[in-house]
């Protein structure tokens, strides 16, 4: 698929065929992950797979605080991503400061980078994801047993569309965009 058909055709799917999704597929979407840009080249987004049904129903449960349209998308997903963060790598010197007014923020950056290069490449596999943020980061974490040293970004779902995904309207780029 060519970069800006893959860009275009890009949505965000919350119901899924039951087509399960290999492992070896997996290996390849995260080995395109690996080209993602991060701050400095730190690398410090992490995946945590949830394959289990029933660690995907305790966290739709027990993590997405009551967030009823989470708690489908992640019930009906044949594999969940928990997308998390090694704690203050990005945006820092090696001496532990801030390299920018961002602070600690810009690991956001990285992670939602991370994130798209992730989604992107799962549509060029013919699969749907859908990038989710409503969630209790302690509970989750806990559910999914993250190191100290880490700290929930994201989750996201992830498996073959039950059907077609209808584009929702885009402003136009004009709208975007100011030229000085």
């Amino acid at each position: 698929m060519e970069a800006l058909e893959c860009i275009k055709t890009r949505r965000s799917v919350r119901k899924y065929s039951d087509q399960p999704v290999t492992r070896e597929i997996l290996d390849q979407i995260f080995e395109a992950v690996t080209y993602a840009p991060s701050w400095k080249n730190t690398q410090s987004v992490r995946y945590t797979v949830v394959e289990s049904q029933e660690l995907k129903e305790k966290i739709a449960e027990e993590a997405v605080l009551g967030f009823a349209l989470n708690q489908k998308s992640i019930s009906r997903c044949p594999v969940l991503l928990i997308q998390s963060t090694i704690n203050s790598i990005s945006g820092h010197s090696p001496d532990g400061g801030t390299d920018t007014s961002k602070g600690d923020t810009w690991t956001m950056y990285d992670a939602g980078v991370s994130a798209q290069t992730l989604c992107l490449a799962a549509n060029d596999y013919g699969l749907g994801t859908v990038i989710m943020g409503v969630f209790d980061e302690k509970v989750l974490a806990e559910l999914i047993q993250l190191p100290e040293n880490q700290t929930v970004t994201g989750m996201i779902a992830i498996g073959y569309p039950a059907g077609p995904n209808k584009m929702p309207p885009r402003k136009p780029a004009a709208e975007l965009v100011t030229y000085l």
